[in-house]
Formats: structure tokens, C-alpha cells, sequence
């Protein structure tokens, strides 16, 4: 067998993964058994950067769409996220300016979301709507959320690392000049860019319930 060439059982798991790719993500491509192993990887690979992009075109349509229908009803977008491939999941999380949000406001949400996503049918196949608050420990999505919550503990993922960390964490003392201002746990004051946060979200302490019930 040449040197790199797959094995037969490596080609009927990477083939299988494949058909599954290419018919999850409309990949449209002609591969062959004489790619090996590295050819079959990168067609798969591809077919799931094909497959990131739809989601991210379609999250952003959605984002365009029921942003100012919310925006008119009082209430402000925190994220849209769209989750699953054989059983897709829509989740819409919003909240009124001061942070607060019932049971009566999802549902309310929920309708409007609903009757715009039947019109525009930005997704592609059956999915399930979700709406809800952003809860206590709630990501932070919007430059405003790292000053409403600061002085809290947060996680803060990059999408590049930055001194070669992508992954902090420790509290939280707000933005400035697009700056996500952070004090790490030893002690040290960390500056990471806001346009390179991957995702960010509070850490569930004492402190945070206090504060939540406070508010709420």
C-alpha cells in the first residue's frame, strides 16, 4: 500500500462522512479513491466550512430581520443562534433595555419572530423556535454588556490569541477605546480587542445572584 494512501476501512468511514457533508451543506464536488486519505479529509473539511458559512449568512439575515421589528416593541437583540443539522434549532435571546425579561415578552417575541421567519424563510429545512431571556450568567454580546456588568467575573474566548492565550478569565472592568478591560486573577490588567471576542459570558457567582435579583 502506498505510503499515505488510506486503508479500506478509513475510506468507507471518510466516504460515509462525506455523503453526509455533501448532503447537509449542497456540497457540490467530484472526489475519487486515488485522493487517499488527505484528499478525502479535505474535501470533508470543506464541505464544513461550506456548511459554517450558510449558518453564519443565514444567522445574519435573521439578525437584519427581526431587529427592528424588536427594536419597536421595546425590546433589544442579545444573540441569534442556529444549532443542529438533522433537528435544527433557532434560538433567539432578547431582553427590554434595562435588562429585564418575562415569560410574557418571550412569547411575545416568539410571535413576531415566527410570523417573519414564515415570510422570509431564511432556513433551509424544518427547525424549532427558542426564545428566551439571557439569564444570570448571560453572554456578553454587545459592547454595552461589558460596562452594564462590570466588576463581575467573566470568560472572555478570542478568536486569535493574543500573547498566545485565547481563553481568559476574571473580572470585568469594561470597554474602552474597543477595548474589553479585564483584571486577571493574579492580579494583572488585561486589554483584549472587542472585534476578536469569539464569545463571552458571565461566571455564576454570589455576587452575580445578588445583583440579578436586585435588578430584576
Amino acid at each position: 500500500m502506498p505510503v499515505g494512501a488510506a486503508k479500506p476501512e478509513e475510506n468507507a468511514w471518510l466516504w460515509r462522512h462525506l455523503v453526509y457533508y455533501m448532503s447537509h451543506t449542497y456540497c457540490s464536488l467530484t472526489v475519487r479513491m486515488s485522493f487517499g486519505t488527505v484528499g478525502l479529509w479535505s474535501a470533508v473539511f470543506l464541505c464544513l466550512v461550506l456548511k459554517t458559512r450558510r449558518t453564519l449568512n443565514a444567522i445574519e439575515k435573521i439578525e437584519k430581520l427581526i431587529t427592528p421589528s424588536l427594536n419597536d416593541m421595546g425590546y433589544e437583540l442579545v444573540r441569534v443562534r442556529l444549532t443542529g443539522s438533522d433537528r435544527k434549532v433557532l434560538q433567539i435571546m432578547a431582553e427590554k433595555p434595562d435588562g429585564t425579561m418575562t415569560i410574557a415578552g418571550c412569547t411575545e417575541v416568539s410571535e413576531m419572530v415566527s410570523a417573519l421567519l414564515d415570510v422570509e424563510d431564511p432556513i433551509q429545512g424544518a427547525y424549532e423556535l427558542e426564545v428566551s431571556s439571557p439569564g444570570i450568567d448571560r453572554p456578553l454580546t454587545r459592547p454595552k454588556d461589558f460596562e452594564r456588568w462590570a466588576g463581575f467575573e467573566a470568560k472572555v474566548e478570542l478568536e486569535q490569541a493574543v500573547e498566545g492565550q485565547r481563553r481568559y478569565r476574571g473580572k470585568l472592568l469594561g470597554l474602552k477605546d474597543e477595548l474589553v478591560l479585564m483584571q486577571a486573577d493574579d492580579g494583572g490588567r488585561l486589554e483584549l480587542p472587542f472585534s476578536e471576542v469569539r464569545k463571552a459570558k458571565l461566571i455564576l457567582t454570589d455576587e452575580l445572584i445578588a445583583a440579578s435579583m436586585r435588578r430584576a
